[in-house]
């Protein structure tokens, strides 16, 4: 008997063998952010969403009907949300562009009930809203039997999906994975495109991810709340643009908060000062429209940066981290 019970005790314990991705929230290594976390910095503040049907295999039931587009914006509720159906996008944008700062830049939330319950989407980011890069999404879950909105999911089998988290938590993005992909500014993102994951794993319907395996997740899910349900995008690290009108042209300077690398935009040449706290001057130059700035080097804190035009000076405080 004791045989016995150890053999079953080894096989429920393999079941988790083999997953490669964080696990689920309250985990030790989870990557999950909490919709109340202090990373979060500002959310999405404009949304348009082009509806998939409730069921791809019968487009005669109609398109995913829940929620407004509205309801994607956020702050992350675990309630108001928007459906987007199968193969169904939505396309986010933000008061200021995410930059790729230090870890994750950006969250997605859906509203997932169970951490074993989870409706996936491919994310892709924009820095000029016509031309759209995709996160190198991977599935491991299994795709000998369809997953139905009664099967378990592993989230530790998925990796770069939104939705990989259950409600008030959400999926990590981090711009750092598309450094070098020419076309993309990973420091001005200014859309981000979420795109329902079709988990069937008929060849002919079903989605792949990066490594060309079928995703599997619940499949069908006819109703009006079908597919990935949006309920928010919280910005991590943004250009919190330090925006000011001098003289008639404008200047910005971001991220800001920085962990050394600064950029600063202007509509036209200008002389700046970058002072410490105590006051010095530790660093001046020109700008002609941009300059991007390494200050690797500097100690932590804040500092101040001074803009001359003519008879004009505008100051904008930088916080180094």
């Amino acid at each position: 008997m004791n045989r016995l019970l150890l053999v079953f005790a080894l096989l429920l314990s393999g079941y988790s063998w083999g997953q490669s991705y964080a696990p689920a929230p309250g985990s030790i290594g989870s990557t999950a952010i909490h919709k109340d976390s202090s990373v979060i910095i500002d959310w999405a503040t404009g949304v348009s969403v082009n509806r998939g049907p409730m069921n791809i295999t019968n487009l005669s039931a109609g398109l995913a009907s829940y929620g407004i587009d509205s309801d994607g914006l956020g702050p992350a509720s675990g309630s108001i949300v928007v459906s987007l159906g199968d193969g169904g996008e939505a396309i986010i944008t933000f008061d200021a562009p995410i930059v790729n700062g230090s870890g994750p830049d950006f969250a997605i939330f859906e509203n997932g009930f169970d951490d074993n319950y989870i409706e996936l989407a491919f994310v892709e980011v924009s820095s000029d809203g016509v031309n759209y890069y995709r996160f190198d999404a991977v599935s491991e879950t299994p795709t000998d039997i369809q997953t139905t909105n009664f099967s378990f999911t592993d989230c530790r089998n998925v990796h770069n999906l939104a939705g990989k988290y259950k409600f008030d938590y959400g999926t990590p993005f981090d711009l750092q994975d598309l450094i070098g992909i020419t076309g993309l500014n990973v420091n001005q993102i200014t859309h981000v495109k979420i795109i329902d994951v079709i988990g069937s794993i008929d060849p002919l319907i079903g989605t792949m991810d990066s490594q060309g395996n079928i995703i599997n997740d619940p499949f069908p899910t006819e109703f009006e709340s079908s597919g990935f349900d949006l309920d928010a995008v919280a910005v991590i690290h943004s250009a919190t643009e330090s925006i000011e009108e001098l003289n008639g042209f404008n200047v910005s300077v971001y991220p800001n908060p920085s962990y050394g690398m600064v950029t600063i935009d202007s509509d036209r040449s200008l002389e700046y000062h970058i002072l410490d706290i105590h006051g010095r001057e530790v660093l001046n130059g020109m700008i002609e429209n941009s300059v991007q700035l390494n200050l690797n080097s500097f100690d932590s804190g804040l500092y101040t940066i001074s803009f001359t035009s003519e008879n004009s000076i505008y100051t904008i405080k930088l916080n180094l981290q």
